[in-house]
């Protein structure tokens, strides 16, 4: 049965999930979710909140970048295991995929989403405690990540999902040499050959970087 999933190169969830399928060379279909396209219009049928990625298979529809790598560890192991089976090393790596979630990728996208508001709609305060967060979450990953090569032991979900969400805040909110072993975390991640793959078929759309992306990476 055939995998779909229903995402954009661009978007950073949707290389959150892309980067598990490529760890264990899952084939799937990728529905390209472009304004108009049928697979927006079937997107819109299985999942009326509109957000993605979605996976689909079968009868079966999962939404949600996490839900969708827990679904690939479950359905179609591989010999990466995204998910520890020891219980507390399963634990650490679930924690730190909500650390990314919740600490780097959502004020990003606070960042980034002010940018595409008409300037009379912005909001400067919400964007300054978005920035004060990011400093505080690159402060805690400098000292967790100063022995570690990944996030929590081998290779594993929170490292898809801190691939995307570091290389893009690093756009928004540069670290600017305060947080080198962050940094260097960054470097690794980018050399992945599964999230590297992703950066590249991502190249294309960089234009539509809220405020331009960086000559860089």
């Amino acid at each position: 049965m055939t995998i779909e999933l229903f995402a954009h190169p661009f978007s950073s969830y949707c290389q959150k999930a892309i980067t598990a399928f490529y760890e264990n060379s899952i084939p799937f279909e990728f529905r390209m979710l472009e304004p108009g396209s049928a697979a927006s219009d079937e997107l819109a049928q299985i999942w009326p909140i509109g957000r993605f990625p979605v996976l689909r298979e079968g009868e079966r529809v999962v939404p949600e970048a996490t839900s969708i790598i827990e679904y690939l560890h479950v359905h179609h192991p591989g010999p990466v295991r995204l998910i520890p089976e020891d219980a507390d090393a399963g634990l650490e790596v679930r924690m730190l995929d909500r650390f990314f979630d919740n600490y780097i990728s959502t004020p990003q996208q606070k960042l980034v989403f002010d940018l595409i508001r008409p300037e009379a709609e912005r909001d400067p305060r919400g964007v300054a405690e978005a920035r004060a967060m990011l400093d505080k979450a690159y402060a805690w990953l400098e000292t967790h990540m100063a022995d570690r090569e990944w996030a929590a032991g081998d290779f594993s979900l929170a490292d898809c999902a801190s691939g995307p969400f570091l290389f893009y805040v690093d756009w928004s909110h540069p670290m600017d040499g305060r947080f080198p072993n962050v940094a260097a975390y960054r470097q690794r991640l980018m050399a992945r050959p599964a999230f590297k793959r992703c950066i590249e078929e991502a190249r294309p759309y960089r234009t539509f970087f809220p405020g331009g992306a960086p000559d860089r990476d």
